[in-house]
């Protein structure tokens, strides 16, 4: 996730992306593998990406992906979205996202397809914050907010709740409201998403705009967020936590140090489920 700018439930029917009516789509042309299901193609697909076999393994997750496999869909998604083994394609990831969306809306959170389809639906907030050049997904903040709000309210995606946070930070999408952007980072946070810890830190640090100051608190989620970093993604944070911890004073650096040490102790002592 990079570095934040200075950034109810729906019903299904209401979270409907349908592409352009003229526009190509990434699922109707079946192609010619012999598979009999999709289940047949998935594990094509393993073995295939096992032997190394790209081309292999794109058909066998195309195929699976035109059966309505939402796995196979998600990770085509993904594929073209990062150049995966496959030509870097965001329309085509776009479309992927969109079927996933468009049939799965009402998935059941907290389950495996549910985790997939608020994915699906963080991805497509993405796209339209940005659009895609030369095509006709066109930059559109309202969407991006929907987009970012069913993943964050209806299926507790963290990322969602993260980017939905924000937006109500940065008021695109709707109102300026400190108080909500700490409140969709605080979920987010507590389900361990890093730039969530770290914002919801550097918020509780601050203060302000109808938020109390707790710089305590703030450190101590700074320094979580520090530990579940990946330092080649998440540099903003390393140095934020860095910078944070330097000017904070030593009272309050030695209380948030025994918060962390706290929650580690009763994390340890928890019953394992």
């Amino acid at each position: 996730m990079p570095e934040p700018d200075a950034p109810q439930s729906g019903a299904a029917g209401a979270a409907t992306i349908a592409p352009a009516p003229n526009a190509p789509t990434a699922h109707t042309a079946l192609p010619l593998a012999p598979f009999s299901s999709a289940r047949d193609a998935i594990k094509a697909w393993m073995r295939d990406s096992t032997a190394g076999d790209k081309a292999g393994a794109v058909r066998a997750l195309e195929y699976a992906a035109a059966q309505g496999h939402l796995t196979a869909q998600f990770k085509l998604g993904r594929m073209y979205a990062g150049g995966e083994g496959v030509p870097t394609n965001d329309l085509k990831a776009f479309e992927y996202f969109s079927k996933i969306a468009d049939e799965n809306a009402d998935a059941t959170p907290g389950t495996a397809d549910g985790r997939i389809v608020g994915g699906a639906f963080v991805a497509l907030g993405g796209y339209f914050m940005d659009g895609i050049k030369g095509s006709y997904v066109k930059p559109n903040i309202d969407r991006a907010f929907d987009m970012f709000h069913y993943a964050a309210s209806y299926f507790g995606d963290p990322e969602g709740q993260y980017n939905l946070g924000r937006l109500y930070m940065n008021g695109q999408g709707t109102r300026r409201d400190a108080r909500q952007a700490a409140r969709w980072m605080k979920l987010s946070a507590e389900k361990g998403y890093a730039p969530a810890r770290a914002v919801f830190g550097e918020l509780l640090l601050r203060g302000g705009e109808g938020l109390p100051r707790q710089p305590v608190l703030g450190l101590m989620w700074l320094s979580l967020a520090r530990e579940s970093a990946d330092p080649a993604r998440d540099a903003w944070i390393i140095e934020r936590h860095e910078v944070a911890f330097a000017s904070a004073s030593a009272s309050d650096r030695t209380a948030a140090l025994a918060l962390i040490e706290r929650q580690q102790v009763a994390g340890s002592r928890a019953p394992q489920r």
